[in-house]
């Protein structure tokens, strides 16, 4: 039976740090280019407590240059890779 994919949002979390520091960019100036008032939202992606929006998802690839799929950590404890 297939089950479905899982996201691990701690795993996909350090992976926004990871990506946000490779392109060079503080939080601060990801918060500017989302328009965001604080920089709470980015910080609960990083920690892992809640992911960004599917529009926002589009926004960090197009910011970190790499597709959605690259930022997103599925988890691979009991689940089957499913094709694109």
């Amino acid at each position: 039976m297939l089950q479905m994919p899982v996201i691990d949002m701690a795993r996909t979390g350090q992976n926004i740090v990871r990506l946000r520091q490779q392109v060079g960019l503080s939080v601060r100036e990801l918060q500017d280019i989302f328009g965001f008032a604080t920089p709470q939202a980015i910080y609960k992606w990083q920690h892992g407590v809640t992911l960004p929006a599917i529009d926002n998802l589009v926004v960090l690839a197009a910011v970190f240059r790499v597709h959605i799929d690259d930022i997103l950590v599925m988890e691979k404890a009991g689940t089957e890779q499913m094709g694109a």
